[in-house]
């Protein structure tokens, strides 16, 4: 059959005035003055900034920063900026910003320092306005989820090494405190290591959380559930966090030895009761136990319980040899002393939303490290975590509904891609968005609850 449709011939110009693209930015934008990000960061790298500079290093990096959220990934990206003043200021020259990631590397400890400070300042102020809908909100616990992830690597960059799962890159420890089912999550620490360094490495588990403890507000620090996987259970890493004072709650995985194999051989099969999914419904082919009494826990903290979990492997799943019966066993230590088994253990399992939390850094500037030199990619690493926490802090504070949840990806395409055109008229501008974007309506009310709070 002929076609007898015709499609007309679009001609192409470059020579349109007043049109943004990235208009949805402007939310980033806003995000930075309302949470006072801006104004930390300017106040905290003012000491990095050359004599009769023009261009302050706390707006670079506040530009960086919105460049990873809007997509970018690498320093060049803040080019998407640049070309659009009218939207997000006047913006550095690309060697301008090269200069200012070599001097902050140059002095890693106290940028780091500084960044973080003005983070932490940040994140207070976002969880004060955000009330209800805030981690811990109403009393209860804020979970920390501790997770690896490995970066790879195609150029021999600095301290780039083999990984355990026969890659090359890096391995980097991270930190994010998880919003709930309501919401996203952010990264309280993103800390870099080599590509050979352990997944079960104590000291390392201790920074990353002594990092994030420091980014919550002073009065969640006591109030806070550390969850991780088998990595965690290690004997030092669960004696630092009961240590006498600290008031850390802990949900991490206890690792299958012979012992625990051997105890779960003579669990009785009416000690099994039906696990939760994540809608906390009984979830067929799953069961929950307790081995506390059963193993010999000397050297462990007093107090700690261990459950395991029993279930049925999805189809196609292969049995590891730790294995029993054909069923899958996993186990979990923790302090909690309350509570169903189920609920315990729902609880745990739900630390695999940071999974989630890592997959959107990675589509935030973390699938690759773009700088040749460590500590540069340090302060990369920094840069990546302030551009997921910005995305959490809008959605936290602008979106409603199922918006909260959309990870990166959804937003740029949804919400920061849209088109718009800016006119003047009374002294003032006016974004004016495509009429027709089907979230333009979504847009608009997200802005006005922004520009309804107060800079910080």
């Amino acid at each position: 059959m002929k076609n007898t449709g015709r499609r007309t011939k679009i001609t192409v110009s470059a020579d349109g005035s007043g049109i943004v693209s990235q208009a949805g930015g402007l939310l980033l934008a806003r995000t930075l003055q309302v949470t006072g990000m801006d104004r930390g960061l300017s106040a905290g790298l003012g000491r990095w900034r050359p004599g009769r500079a023009v261009h302050d290093p706390g707006k670079i990096v506040a530009d960086l920063v919105m460049a990873l959220a809007l997509g970018g990934d690498c320093l060049a990206d803040v080019a998407m900026l640049r070309a659009q003043p009218q939207l997000f200021g006047p913006v550095a020259s690309d060697p301008v910003v090269s200069r200012l990631i070599s001097r902050l590397a140059d002095d890693l400890p106290a940028a780091l320092k500084a960044i973080r400070a003005a983070r932490a300042a940040a994140r207070q102020r976002v969880w004060a306005l955000a009330d209800g809908t805030a981690p811990g909100a109403g009393g209860g616990l804020v979970p920390l989820d501790v997770d690896a992830t490995i970066v790879a690597s195609c150029s021999e960059k600095e301290q780039a090494a083999p990984t355990w799962k026969k890659t090359f890159g890096f391995h980097p420890l991270t930190v994010f405190a998880d919003h709930g089912a309501e919401g996203s999550g952010e990264p309280l620490a993103i800390m870099l290591r080599p590509g050979n360094a352990g997944s079960n490495t104590a000291a390392d588990h201790v920074q990353a959380v002594r990092l994030a403890l420091a980014q919550l507000p002073r009065a969640m620090r006591r109030r806070v559930l550390i969850r991780a996987d088998s990595g965690g259970g290690t004997h030092e890493f669960l004696a630092w966090l009961t240590r006498p004072g600290r008031r850390l709650h802990y949900s991490v995985g206890f690792p299958m030895t012979d012992d625990v194999q051997a105890a779960i051989l003579k669990v009785p099969a009416a000690a099994w009761t039906a696990a939760y999914d994540s809608e906390r419904m009984v979830r067929p082919g799953a069961w929950v136990a307790e081995l506390t009494g059963m193993l010999n826990l000397a050297g462990w903290p007093t107090g700690m319980r261990v459950i395991v979990r029993k279930e049925r492997p999805h189809p196609g799943a292969q049995l590891r040899f730790t294995d029993l019966g054909g069923h899958r066993f996993t186990c979990f230590a923790t302090d909690t002393t309350g509570g169903q088994l189920a609920d315990l253990e729902l609880r745990h399992r739900l630390r695999a939303r940071c999974e989630d939390r890592i997959r959107a850094a990675k589509d935030t500037g973390l699938r690759n490290l773009p700088l040749h030199g460590y500590a540069a990619n340090q302060i990369w690493a920094e840069l990546v975590a302030m551009a997921c926490e910005l995305l959490a802090w809008m959605q936290m504070l602008a979106l409603d509904g199922q918006a909260r949840r959309w990870e990166p990806k959804r937003l740029r395409l949804r919400i920061f891609t849209v088109a718009g055109r800016i006119t003047r008229g009374g002294r003032r501008l006016r974004l004016r968005l495509a009429a027709h974007w089907p979230w333009a309506a979504q847009i608009t009310a997200a802005v006005s609850r922004l520009q309804a709070l107060e800079p910080g």
